[in-house]
C-alpha cells in the first residue's frame, strides 16, 4: 500500500461529478480511493448540489460559476439539467484549466495534471480536455449491463424498439436477452428525444476517452464487461464496489443528513426481520401509491424502516397523507425517517430485505451486504438493474403488477418467508462473498485498480510537457 501511495505522489487528478446524489457519491468515493494511492485531488463542480468541502479537507474544491442556479435546477428534469450543464460549463471549465496550468508555470511546487476524470454524462469535458492536451478518463456511475443497453440505443431504434410501444412491452429484446421491451430505459421528460440524444452523445464521447472506470466487479457483470471490451477499444477498469474500500477518514457523501436514530430502533429488532424501504434521491410517487405502500407494509406484519425523503410524495411536504395514528397502531413495528444512513442500515443484522428503486448504488450496496431486494424501478437504468437483480442474479423479486397493498403484502411475505426466500438469500450471500474477495490482493478489482494507477502514471498530458 505504501509503495503504491508513493507511485501517485507528484501527480494531480482533476475530477468532475454530475450534480446528482447517485453520481456525486461514487465520484467522491473514487477520489478517496485514488487519494489513498498518493494522487493530489481537485474536484470541480457546479454550484447546484455542490459537495461540502469541509468533509474533504484533503481535496481542493473549485466551483464553476455561472453554470446553474439552485432555483433554475429545481424547475427542470435531470435530462434537461444535464444538457444545460454540458453547454454552460464549457467556458468556466476552460477558464479554470487555463488559470490552473498557467499559474503553475513558475511554481516550484508545480504538480502536473495527469488526467481529468469526468462523470460519463458530462460529455463536454472530452472536447475541453482535448483542447488543453489533458487525457480524460470517464467514470460510469451505473452498471456495465445498463451501459451495454445504452450503447445499443441506435440499434434498438433501427429495430423499432424505440419509441417504446405499449403493445410490445412483454416482447423479449432479441439482441439483449433477458430484457423485455418493458425493461428498456425510458425517462419521463418534456422532450422524450432528449434522453435518447444525451445517451448516444455520452456513449460516443466515452469511446474517445483514455479509459472507463466502473463501480462494479468482474464476477457480478462478467458477460456485460466481456461484450464491452469487444465493442470498445478503450481500456475498461471495473474496480468496484467503491464503498467497500476501507479507507481511513472516509466520510459521508450524502447531500441530505441521515437520521441516526433508526440504528437504535434497528438494534431492538430480531435478526433479518426488517424490511428497509428507500426510493433514493430523485424518485417521486403519487399520494395513492404512497398509501398503498404504507398499508402493504403494515399488513405484512413485518417490522419496517422507511426512509421518506421530503418531496417524495407529489403534492405533499412530507407525511401529511398518512393517517395520524398509523404508526401508533403498529405498536413500534414501523419506523419512518427523512433519510437513512443506508450503508449502515444494510449492514445491520436486523435487516432482512431492501425495497428499492434499483438505482445502481443501492443495488450494489444491497448485493455487497447480502440483502435480498424487492425491486420497484422507476426510470433510466433502474429497470435494467431490477431485471438483472430478479432474473439474472436471482437476488430479489420484482413488483410487476399494479402497486396495490395486497400485492405488496404478498411480495414481502414471499421474500421474507416463502420457499424462494432461502434460494434468493443463498444467491445474494454468494455475490457478497465474491465482492469481498475481489478487493483483496490478487482479486479482480484489486488488479484492475493497480492497472488503472499504472495507466494514469503513464499518461503524458501535453499540458504537463509544456512545463
Amino acid at each position: 500500500m505504501e509503495e503504491q501511495k508513493q507511485r501517485g505522489k507528484g501527480h494531480k487528478l482533476v475530477l468532475m461529478p454530475s450534480p446528482f446524489q447517485g453520481h456525486i457519491t461514487p465520484l467522491l468515493q473514487l477520489a478517496d480511493i485514488l487519494y489513498s494511492k498518493g494522487f493530489s485531488i481537485t474536484i470541480v463542480h457546479t454550484l447546484f448540489n455542490s459537495p461540502d468541502p469541509s468533509s474533504y479537507p484533503h481535496f481542493t474544491f473549485h466551483p464553476l460559476p455561472g453554470a446553474l442556479s439552485e432555483t433554475e435546477a429545481s424547475k427542470i428534469d435531470a435530462v434537461h439539467l444535464t444538457d444545460i450543464i454540458n453547454v454552460r460549463c464549457v467556458q468556466p471549465l476552460k477558464e479554470y484549466l487555463a488559470t490552473l496550468l498557467s499559474s503553475s508555470r513558475d511554481d516550484e511546487d508545480f504538480v502536473p495534471v495527469s488526467c481529468f476524470i469526468a462523470d460519463a454524462a458530462l460529455y463536454f469535458t472530452q472536447g475541453v480536455c482535448d483542447e488543453f492536451g489533458i487525457p480524460r478518463i470517464v467514470l460510469r456511475t451505473g452498471g456495465a449491463s445498463s451501459f451495454l443497453v445504452f450503447a445499443s440505443f441506435p440499434l434498438l431504434r433501427e429495430k423499432g424498439y424505440f419509441p417504446v410501444q405499449e403493445s410490445r412491452l412483454e416482447e423479449v429484446v432479441v439482441d439483449l436477452p433477458p430484457l423485455k421491451v418493458k425493461d428498456l430505459p425510458v425517462f419521463q421528460s418534456k422532450e422524450p428525444e432528449a434522453f435518447y440524444k444525451l445517451v448516444c452523445r455520452f456513449v460516443d464521447e466515452c469511446k474517445k476517452s483514455s479509459g472507463i472506470i466502473w463501480n462494479t466487479y468482474e464476477e457480478l457483470e462478467s458477460s456485460a464487461l466481456t461484450k464491452l471490451r469487444q465493442d470498445f477499444s478503450v481500456p475498461i477498469y471495473p474496480i468496484g464496489p467503491f464503498h467497500k474500500y476501507s479507507l481511513p477518514g472516509s466520510t459521508s457523501t450524502s447531500l441530505l443528513t441521515p437520521d441516526q436514530t433508526c440504528i437504535t430502533w434497528l438494534d431492538k429488532q430480531e435478526q433479518k426481520s426488517v424490511v428497509y424501504v428507500s426510493f433514493g434521491s430523485i424518485v417521486a410517487i403519487s399520494e395513492a401509491e404512497f398509501l398503498e405502500i404504507a398499508w402493504g407494509l403494515a399488513n405484512s406484519n413485518q417490522p419496517f424502516l422507511w426512509a421518506i425523503r421530503p418531496g417524495t410524495i407529489r403534492g405533499s411536504e412530507w407525511l401529511e397523507p398518512l393517517p395520524s395514528d398509523f404508526l401508533e397502531k403498529l405498536g413500534g413495528r414501523g419506523y419512518i425517517v427523512k433519510w437513512a444512513p443506508q450503508e449502515q442500515v444494510l449492514k445491520h443484522p436486523a435487516v432482512g430485505a431492501f425495497w428499492t428503486h434499483n438505482g445502481w448504488n443501492s443495488t450494489l450496496e444491497s448485493v455487497c451486504e447480502g440483502v435480498p431486494m424487492i425491486c420497484m424501478p422507476s426510470f433510466a437504468d433502474q429497470k435494467i438493474n431490477a431485471k438483472y437483480a430478479s432474473d439474472v442474479w436471482k437476488v430479489g423479486v420484482q413488483l410487476e403488477n399494479k402497486l396495490e397493498r395486497g400485492e405488496i403484502e404478498k411480495v414481502i411475505r414471499k421474500l421474507m418467508l416463502g420457499d424462494e426466500a432461502k434460494e434468493i438469500r443463498e444467491n445474494v450471500m454468494n455475490l457478497k462473498e465474491k465482492a469481498n474477495v475481489c478487493l483483496k490482493e490478487g482479486g479482480s478489482s484489486y488488479c484492475f485498480l493497480d492497472s488503472l494507477v499504472r495507466e494514469i502514471l503513464s499518461l503524458k498530458s501535453s499540458s504537463s510537457r509544456a512545463h
